[in-house]
This record gives structure tokens, sequence and C-alpha cells, in this order.
């Protein structure tokens, strides 16, 4: 792959990633399933694995937030594989806010595969596996 492919793909996975940090915090379960594969897998540590869109799109609405929150991902490391299908490597710190204001409740880390979806340039989730750093 040429390097401006390379960088094509790190900046559409980077934006990928991003794009769910918001849909996730924001409770919009429908975003988020639209940026997995129609075949794609999220597997959330201690909470479950959801298959396809329409599992995820559920499973997401049931984790839906009840009071403001935030995703701050950070460390995203990219690694594409062909000129279709990359890797990504990240952490994430989870804020909450409560009554006393924002804190921190728990860190961990995400390990993605993801396709590029030919029919409109986007790069989706095939796999994204959440673990928690106690």
């Amino acid at each position: 792959m040429s390097d401006s492919s390379n960088a094509d793909t790190i900046y559409g996975v980077h934006n990928t990633i991003a794009e769910y940090a918001h849909a996730l915090d924001d409770g919009r379960a429908d975003d988020v399933a639209a940026l997995f594969c129609v075949d794609g897998v999220s597997e959330i540590s201690a909470v479950g694995r959801y298959e396809g869109r329409e599992e995820i799109r559920a499973g997401y609405a049931g984790l839906a937030p009840t009071a403001p929150q935030r995703h701050l991902v950070s460390n995203v490391v990219v690694t594409p594989i062909s000129a279709g299908e990359a890797r990504a490597s990240s952490d994430f710190l989870f804020l909450a806010r409560g009554e006393a204001g924002w804190a921190a409740a728990v860190a961990g880390h995400y390990e993605d595969d993801l396709h590029l979806d030919e029919s409109d340039g986007r790069w989706r989730f095939h796999r994204r596996a959440t673990s928690y750093v106690m």
C-alpha cells in the first residue's frame, strides 16, 4: 500500500473510532450499529457479545446513558492490513457526571478489526472487543 493509502486508512479508522465514542455517549444506538459491518461483532467484557447490526443496536440501546458521560479515547494505533482491512488498538477513559461533577469511572482498552465498505467508502468495525483495566 502507498503512503497516501496508509494515511487515508489511518484517518478513516480514527474517524470511525471517534464517531463511535460520540454516538455511544449520546445514546444513539442506531448510529453505533451503523458503524459496524452487517455481520459485525461487538464484545464487551462483563456485558455481552452482540452479533449483527440489529443485535448490536438492541444491545447498545440497553446501554443508553442516563446521565452525561464521555469516552476519551487515546493511544490509537492503526495498522493497515490491506486496501480494505485494518486493525486498531486504543485505550479509553470513561468519565461520568454525577452530583459532585465529572469523575473517572473506568479505564479500558479496545481491539478492533475494521473493513472498508466499498459502497460508501467508510470504515466499519468488523469486530470490536472492549475490555476494562482494573
